[in-house]
């Protein structure tokens, strides 16, 4: 770990040494941090501050990265080596395994302490924040401890958990220099912040479609393969994007929690329930006479949407593809830019036998 950084401003052919301090760290970077959480990963978005654990205590920062996965991120303030570790690791216990929904509720709450009258859900903030969106969160935390100068004792035991039982910890530290009316931050960390390139790297859309098949009360998959459809409903945010889908257009569908179950050919637009057909023996009827087993498919206040889908490829639930690395988005139907989407597609291409 860097210690003694020093920074000099150059004048010419003169270099000015700036004055370490200027920033008091007790109150002021966990603010920075918060407000511009790439100054110590540039792969986070947070998602809680001060958040109340069950244990009594609470975090100073909770953050997910861009593949879904929790990082608790604790400032070392005034705390020994073996209190910041041990708290770090204690946080780490009590947040592993929430549900989503406890998550989302963090979130929620979170968001209203900044003033956000309508809270995005998780989802949609990660994908609004990078692009896209993993198909589920991973509650197995990574943990960061943040300081403003790193003892040898705090870095000893950090290198070792992380060599000794690959714990998925680090130590972040900050410098702060004061230039005049200016400041300036300088981090080192122990190893730099994951940058993988499947990490939401944005390029050219490929023309294919990920699609979201969330079954429940409201759908079954094994009714969307019979009959040839995708689904969704609820309200405008879930509906709107099959919206994207043209006639002709193809489109990868998964199931959440499950993997990828179907590739089809676009047939038909969406239509809300009351005028969405599908072909029975070759005859066009409407989808609410063929005795979908789903009991609120045709529930009026669920509103549920259709689009009409010619199978390429299905499997049955139980043989859903899904493998580490895979693409996942919580829209309903997305255009995926990213790397991971690419290396679906040609995984799953693979698979299946598909062009």
């Amino acid at each position: 770990m860097p210690t003694g950084m020093k920074i000099w401003r150059i004048e010419g052919e003169k270099v000015q040494p700036l004055s370490l301090g200027g920033m008091d760290f007790e109150s002021k970077l966990e603010r920075v941090i918060e407000n511009d959480p790439t100054t110590i990963d540039p792969n986070l978005l947070v998602i809680g501050r001060q958040v109340r654990t069950d244990g009594g205590g609470r975090i100073d920062l909770l953050a997910i990265d861009a593949d879904g996965k929790l990082v608790v991120v604790e400032l070392k303030r005034n705390k020994t080596h073996r209190e910041v570790v041990a708290q770090a690791l204690d946080y780490g216990s009590l947040v592993r395994g929430k549900a989503e929904e406890e998550i989302n509720e963090i979130f929620t709450e979170y968001q209203r302490s900044r003033g956000v009258s309508e809270p995005e859900e998780i989802y949609a903030a990660l994908e609004k924040r990078f692009g896209g969106s993993p198909n589920e969160l991973d509650t197995s935390p990574r943990l960061l401890i943040v300081a403003a100068e790193v003892d040898a004792a705090t870095e000893r035991i950090v290198r070792f958990l992380r060599e000794e039982y690959e714990a998925s910890i680090d130590v972040v530290s900050f410098h702060a220099f004061q230039d005049g009316e200016h400041q300036y931050l300088a981090r080192a960390s122990i190893t730099e912040p994951e940058t993988s390139p499947s990490r939401r790297s944005s390029g050219e859309w490929n023309g294919e479609y990920y699609a979201n098949f969330d079954e429940g009360d409201s759908r079954l998959w094994e009714e969307g393969k019979k009959f040839g459809f995708i689904s969704a409903g609820g309200g405008e945010w879930y509906v709107r994007t099959l919206g994207l889908l043209q006639l002709g257009d193809r489109v990868w569908v998964s199931v959440p929690r499950r993997g990828f179950v179907g590739v089809g050919t676009v047939i038909s637009t969406v239509a809300p329930f009351g005028q969405f057909t599908v072909k029975v023996r070759g005859v066009d009827t409407p989808i609410t006479e063929v005795g979908l087993k789903a009991e609120n498919s045709f529930d009026r206040g669920y509103d549920q949407h259709f689009v009409g889908v010619e199978w390429t490829k299905t499997v049955d639930l139980k043989d859903a593809v899904w493998e580490p690395g895979f693409f996942g988005n919580q829209n309903t139907v997305a255009r995926p830019r990213s790397r991971k989407w690419n290396h679906t597609l040609e995984r799953l291409k693979s698979l299946w036998g598909v062009n």
